[in-house]
């Protein structure tokens, strides 16, 4: 099972390089206009012809990003951005990493723990299997919220590590879907003005957003008596 994996692995880092190479040379004609109106709107027809295989594409990107958690989402939610503007790209990413979501848990669930070990290390695993906080029921789904809201946390980590925890499936897939939204929305934004060539809206998005995630997480964490969230973000890193 584990050189399966291994193999299944490779072979699927090694469609996601063919895919950006492949995309990156299909469009490298008109993202070097990007920042005149007619490259704009090359761009944008060349996005609308490739239709429902563009859509495949971007969604195929996204389960290799969730499956392998090595590449990072960002890119990718800028990329859905630039081809379906804020509003449509944000709805694809957050369909997409609800399906995938549950697509790993339901994979986790019926082939085991050892599935898991081929993705993550053992000792990654009794460590958080071994923390309270996240076996306990009452803060759980606390936990998977504040981590997935939070940026810069191993969110798809936990997409494996959830079918072990106690927590039901629908709860964690509605869960850490809301609490992707901050981060989707700021980065198909940004991806939509970059395509219309304004960079400093797109900065702003993002420091609006950080600024906002900053405050809610300040204001939770004040709330936070038990200090959950700081022995769960210690018990994952």
């Amino acid at each position: 099972m584990k050189q399966k994996t291994k193999i299944f692995k490779l072979i699927l880092l090694f469609i996601v390089i063919a895919i950006a190479i492949g995309v990156t040379i299909y469009l490298i004609p008109v993202i070097k206009d990007l920042s005149t109106a007619q490259g704009q709107q090359a761009f944008k027809q060349r996005i609308d012809n490739s239709g429902f295989i563009g859509v495949l594409i971007l969604f195929g990107l996204q389960f290799a990003q969730i499956f392998l958690f090595i590449i990072p989402g960002e890119p990718i939610e800028i990329l859905a951005g630039i081809c379906y503007g804020g509003l449509w790209g944000t709805i694809f990413i957050m369909l997409s990493a609800a399906i995938i979501s549950a697509f790993i848990y339901i994979l986790v669930h019926k082939l085991g723990r050892k599935f898991i070990y081929d993705f993550v290390s053992k000792e990654k695993i009794e460590k958080i299997e071994n923390s309270k906080v996240f076996q306990n029921p009452k803060t759980i789904r606390f936990i998977i919220f504040i981590l997935f809201f939070i940026p810069g946390t191993p969110k798809d980590l936990l997409t494996y590590i959830a079918a072990l925890l106690p927590i039901k499936p629908l709860e964690f897939i509605i869960i850490s879907t809301i609490a992707r939204f901050p981060s989707v929305i700021s980065s198909t934004l940004a991806g939509e003005n970059i395509l219309a060539g304004n960079w400093q809206f797109s900065l702003m998005v993002y420091g609006i957003t950080f600024l906002i995630v900053a405050i809610v997480v300040f204001i939770m964490r004040r709330f936070d008596k038990n200090k959950v969230t700081d022995e769960a973000i210690r018990a994952i890193k």
